[in-house]
């Protein structure tokens, strides 16, 4: 599979949960608003109850036709089919998971300077690069880009022939998703702005009218 192709694939969807809605819902609420690529992330639930949760949204992603990336478990990701999985800078090296998985998996990796991008760049399929701004859904935050930030590193990475695909991530609005893709990244993670809309069907079908027009 290979991100280079998907065009359709420029919004991805981590999954929170609210007051309003838990993982799965938000996850199908996203689906309904026309997403294609989903991760579920549930950092604080344990692998058993992450296994439950994922065998329910696989068929939902399937009938949508969205990829589903598995947050950080690569073992999960493996035994129950996923699409791939997402590594953040403490998880599993991309190296390791590929050895597991093999090619027929997606893998992701998470960024904060073209240094880092450069030691993983060959054992993933996209980077998540931020974050962006402030994120309360993320512990430990790396230092904050802004557009500047993206500006530099893509500059660095397409200057060194490195064209893998960079989805910008952590903190983003819908008003800062055509500047974010004007500083260069190929597409956008975003958690908060559909999980907590009023509502998250309309938020995401808004989100996609959006990258629409930048692509």
């Amino acid at each position: 599979m290979n991100l280079h192709q998907l065009g359709a694939f420029s919004l991805q969807f981590i999954t929170q949960k609210n007051e309003k809605y838990n993982h799965l819902e938000a996850a199908e609420l996203a689906l309904k608003g026309g997403c294609k690529w989903i991760q579920l992330r549930m950092k604080e639930a344990s692998l058993e109850e992450i296994e439950k949760v994922a065998l329910q949204l696989q068929p939902l992603c399937k009938e949508a036709g969205a990829i589903l990336i598995i947050d950080d478990h690569v073992e999960l990701c493996k035994k129950i089919g996923a699409d791939g999985v997402h590594l953040g800078k403490m998880d599993m090296l991309p190296a390791d998971a590929r050895k597991i998985l093999g090619d027929g998996f997606l893998i992701g990796g998470t960024c904060n300077t073209f240094e880092e991008i450069q030691k993983i760049k060959d054992d993933v399929d996209y980077i998540g690069c931020g974050p962006f701004s402030f994120t309360t859904t993320k512990k430990n935050l790396a230092p904050v880009l802004g557009l500047e930030g993206y500006q530099n590193i893509i500059w660095e990475c397409r200057s060194n022939g490195i064209q893998i695909p960079i989805v910008a991530i952590g903190g983003i609005t819908s008003k800062d998703i055509l500047p974010i893709l004007k500083a260069g990244p190929n597409g956008i993670a975003i958690s908060g702005t559909i999980a907590n809309a009023e509502d998250p069907v309309k938020a995401t079908e808004n989100i996609l009218k959006l990258l629409e027009k930048a692509f």
